[in-house]
């Protein structure tokens, strides 16, 4: 799959996607500080899913109608690598054939794919 990892969601788990052999676009290693416009646009223009921590980007998508690929929205009380990791583990082995195209959102306990 084609991951694009915000900023804010750290290095750390475009390394972790990279070794489960996804592609990934970070943008912490390759273009730090671009904003949101940006980065939802590359990853609706070059298909790629978009994991943030940013809940600025369900505003982008939902009042703002942009399109996007998919998002994957994590809402974690443990914001470190290892929480971030293991909630996309749990995504990737129990979704991973509905993630694109979808707004998923993250927390510990649930994952909850939002309504278009």
């Amino acid at each position: 799959m084609r991951f694009l990892v915000d900023e804010c969601t750290g290095p750390g788990v475009g390394r972790w996607l990279r070794e489960q052999g996804h592609e990934v676009y970070s943008v912490y290693e390759e273009a730090r500080g671009v904003d949101d416009d940006t980065i939802i646009k590359l990853g609706y223009a070059e298909n790629w899913i978009i994991i943030t921590n940013d809940k600025d980007f369900g505003e982008k998508v939902y009042r703002e109608k942009y399109p996007h690929r998919g998002v994957i929205l994590l809402r974690l009380e443990n914001d470190r690598t290892p929480g971030k990791i293991a909630a996309l583990q749990r995504v990737l082995d129990n979704h991973a054939d509905k993630l694109s195209d979808n707004f998923v959102v993250v927390t510990e306990k649930a994952i909850r794919f939002a309504a278009r």
